[in-house]
């Protein structure tokens, strides 16, 4: 099954991505993962999409949310969910109430680490009814095999995997529009390193 997402349905989940969390990235390099959220998150806000962050345990050894979050999109990091240690964030009620809250039904999901953080709620919400994408340069694993079981897992359960060029392009439509047009300058090169200006 195939979805074609549109700004005006989705939403934005970005889970886990803690400064403890992000240790643990390593198929895609943790900064090039954080980079791409932070640019899914720029893009959101110019489209007005929703975005929803969610972290787990943020006093313990997964550490606090990474602090650009809370300069590219103020509202949403002000506004995370903190959970007290649910790792399949759809089965936390208030994660799940927040997404419920924006009224779109589809999600774009990223996540650090893909083998947990990623594909229990990415399958979670898709059983639920969603359609959901998610995103995997946005996403990492520990290890390789974690990461092709995780991708398995979500193809098998009918979750859409993307990249964040694709799925940023798939939600503009339109280059030439001035939503078009401010985004284009913050679509992730090889040549463009500093995801918060």
């Amino acid at each position: 099954m195939t979805y074609h997402f549109k700004s005006a349905d989705a939403a934005l989940l970005l889970v886990d991505y803690q400064v403890g969390t992000l240790q643990l990235a390593n198929t895609t390099p943790a900064y090039e993962a954080l980079r791409n959220a932070i640019v899914l998150a720029k893009a959101a806000k110019v489209l007005g999409i929703p975005v929803v962050l969610t972290a787990s345990q943020e006093d313990r050894v997964q550490g606090p949310t990474h602090d650009w979050f809370s300069r590219v999109v103020p509202e949403a990091y002000e506004g995370r969910v903190l959970r007290s240690g649910v790792i399949d964030a759809w089965q936390d009620p208030a994660f799940r109430a927040a997404v419920e809250e924006t009224g779109r039904r589809q999600l774009i999901i990223g996540a650090i680490t893909t083998d947990i953080c990623l594909v229990l709620p990415a399958i979670s919400a898709h059983e639920a009814g969603y359609e959901v994408q998610a995103v995997m340069d946005a996403s990492s694993s520990p290890y390789r095999i974690n990461e092709d079981i995780s991708r398995h897992r979500l193809d098998r359960a009918g979750v859409e995997m993307t990249v964040t060029n694709t799925i940023i392009a798939e939600l503009t439509q339109d280059w030439s529009t001035p939503e078009g047009q401010q985004i284009a300058q913050i679509l992730p090169t090889p040549y463009l390193m500093r995801p918060v200006d």
